[in-house]
């Protein structure tokens, strides 16, 4: 199936955890050989540009995707619980995503990156995808969360804006991950009208790194 066709196998689930019931919209694989599982950020859902292009380009690539949305989110509340709360809600839904049997990617945009990074050594994730990592708050660099994405301790690729302001590519400090540029992509990958690339190439940047790196997993 080519990620242009209608998909007639996406299904939700909601799963109990500690912090509430969680979603799963799943976008399964015909013949699968991971799973990425990727959680929204604090200001917004599974909507976001990066996580639908995403669902329509991997399964097809033999990954099923995963598209999670926090307890939070599925309550309609507006504004993200504290870290602690978050890292609660996707462990409570780990269990769901392992149920296939197949390795699975931990992954996330933003707040939900640093999830990712937080829980992936407990949770036995086989790697990392952080899609525009906060490095710090806008204009805030001394506030680094470097240590979590550095502590991570499996294969990450971070995914990340030429003009994000909660972290420009070369404001990352060296580590054990792979950093890949959106050129002029702000935090939502969003690229300026006057940019020489248009948005459907940005996005294609996204999902052909994401494509590559993924393979290069098994």
């Amino acid at each position: 199936m080519s990620p242009s066709e209608t998909r007639t196998d996406i299904r939700t689930e909601t799963v109990e955890t500690d912090a509430g019931p969680a979603r799963i919209t799943w976008h399964p694989a015909e013949q699968p050989r991971l799973v990425l599982a990727v959680g929204h950020g604090a200001g917004g859902g599974i909507e976001a540009r990066d996580l639908q292009a995403l669902a329509g380009e991997l399964p097809a690539r033999g990954v099923t995707v995963a598209l999670v949305e926090q307890p939070w989110r599925v309550a309609g509340k507006k504004v993200a619980p504290a870290p602690k709360t978050l890292d609660v809600g996707w462990r409570g839904i780990w269990p769901a995503l392992t149920r296939p049997g197949l390795p699975v990617i931990a992954g996330g945009r933003s707040a939900g990156a640093r999830v990712a990074c937080r829980t992936a050594g407990e949770l036995g994730a086989v790697a990392v995808l952080a899609l525009s990592f906060p490095l710090h708050p806008p204009g805030r660099p001394e506030k680094s969360r470097a240590a979590e994405l550095l502590g991570a301790g499996v294969p990450t690729l971070v995914v990340q804006g030429g003009n994000d302001p909660f972290g420009k590519p070369d404001e990352f400090p060296p580590g054990e991950y792979e950093l890949a540029e959106v050129p002029y992509g702000d935090h939502g990958f969003v690229v300026p009208k006057r940019a020489p690339m248009g948005q459907e190439e940005a996005v294609a940047v996204i999902t052909g790194r994401v494509v590559e790196w993924t393979a290069s997993l098994g």
